[in-house]
């Protein structure tokens, strides 16, 4: 079980209704001891992954009631029940040069975070990592460069909706009065 908190978001992270629901007693018992209370009405739960063994619509825990949800906005990530995140990774993806060094990187770090989330494959009784095209397959091909690719043709889309007179839109209309000189520029 993890708990991630920020402010007055929290997110409750579990394996099973079990450990979630002695989480959620034990952080009501400390809000509690602090004169705070969980807000049953902003409080919801959701069950991500491919094996979904408890699906009642609502999660009871004591005294409290809370819904299920199939996808939740935490810190400005969008989480949803296939496990597909918006990674803080790609925050203000939409400027970035993607060039293939960095393209490689990203692709690498996925694939580690991947591998924790998944974990390993069990075959013959002998455990082995999943190999990059079954993390391929459980993500179903959506991955961290598609969504960047994805983002920055959005925000290009909603740049060229802007009025002339915006900044944004100025910058990238605006044409050099001089060319660059030939050759290779100088080191700084």
């Amino acid at each position: 079980m993890q708990i991630f908190a920020y402010a007055d978001d929290t997110a409750i992270i579990s394996r099973s209704p079990k450990s979630l629901q002695d989480a959620t007693i034990e952080l009501d018992r400390a809000a509690r001891r602090i004169g705070l209370e969980i807000n049953q009405a902003k409080t919801k739960y959701m069950i991500c992954g491919t094996k979904k063994k408890y699906t009642r619509n609502v999660f009871k825990v004591k005294h409290m009631t809370f819904g299920n949800v199939n996808s939740f906005v935490y810190l400005g990530t969008l989480i949803t029940t296939d496990n597909n995140t918006s990674p803080i990774v790609t925050y203000a993806s939409e400027t970035w040069v993607l060039k293939e060094a960095i393209i490689q990187k990203l692709l690498v770090f996925e694939r580690k975070i991947l591998r924790r989330i998944f974990g390993p494959k069990k075959e013959n009784q002998i455990w082995r990592v999943k190999t990059n095209q079954e993390l391929d397959k459980l993500i179903k091909h959506k991955n961290i460069i598609n969504y960047i690719k994805a983002q920055r043709l959005s925000w290009f889309g909603h740049v060229q909706k802007m009025p002339d007179t915006r900044t944004v839109k100025k910058i990238l209309n605006w044409k050099p009065l001089t060319k660059r000189s030939q050759g290779r520029p100088k080191y700084r």
